[in-house]
């Protein structure tokens, strides 16, 4: 059997050094909903369990202030 060699993956959040996840920047909360609108989750996207719950808060918070969609039907 062959063996994969995995990517590890890195928080973008902590690469980038960013402290706060604004939710006002649409483009950078895209990355991480799917194209039904739904949060994935931190095992795909890589990033660090602090980062997920702000970024989850930031995604919440651009759906309630209409920068993001609910659903995209």
């Amino acid at each position: 059997m062959e063996e994969t060699i995995k990517k590890e993956k890195r928080c973008h959040f902590c690469v980038e050094n960013l402290k706060d996840i604004d939710y006002k920047d649409a483009n950078l909360l895209r990355r991480f909903i799917n194209s039904y609108g739904k949060i994935l989750p931190k095992k795909r996207t890589g990033t660090c369990a602090k980062h997920q719950r702000k970024l989850a808060a930031s995604i919440k918070r651009a759906r309630v202030m209409a920068i993001l969609p609910f659903t995209n039907k």
